[in-house]
């Protein structure tokens, strides 16, 4: 499946989607498995989540742009090597926040972001794979939408 340009408003749906469903998940879980508040939890997830949302945008620009410029295909290999690298860029922006915030030291931080990594690899490569085919159903569609 060849990727398309994607408008700055579609990069936002893309953003938001990506992190609403992820939060729906994670914070239940990681507040119990935390033994912390839920509303303590949630406010790390939001400061995360707004970290993520920012970075999700600007490496998949980046990557796209890679993948044109190579001539790409999302195959397997590539998604995996897209959510590894996300995944990587994440950690090194949120231990410290998680450190902060939870009041733990920055070990303990990587250990709990490793958690959330180890959450995270497989959601996001299930996510965009469910993304790329609700888009390209909804793209198929599109001229047969018009000329009604």
């Amino acid at each position: 499946m060849m990727t398309t340009d994607k408008t700055l408003r579609e990069r936002l749906l893309h953003a938001v989607l990506y992190e609403v469903c992820a939060m729906a998940l994670l914070v239940p879980l990681g507040s119990w498995l935390l033994d912390a508040g839920l509303g303590h939890v949630g406010v790390l997830a939001l400061l995360m989540s707004s970290i993520a949302m920012s970075w999700n945008m600007l490496f998949n620009a980046l990557f796209e742009r890679l993948e044109r410029r190579a001539g790409w295909q999302r195959t397997p290999l590539v998604r995996s090597v897209h959510a590894i690298a996300f995944e990587g860029g994440l950690v090194f922006l949120c231990v410290p926040v998680a450190a902060w915030w939870m009041a733990i030291s920055y070990w303990q931080a990587f250990l709990l972001d490793v958690g959330i990594l180890l959450f995270f690899l497989p959601y996001t490569y299930v996510f965009n794979w469910c993304y790329d085919h609700a888009r390209a159903r909804l793209l198929a569609r599109r001229p047969a939408c018009g000329q009604a």
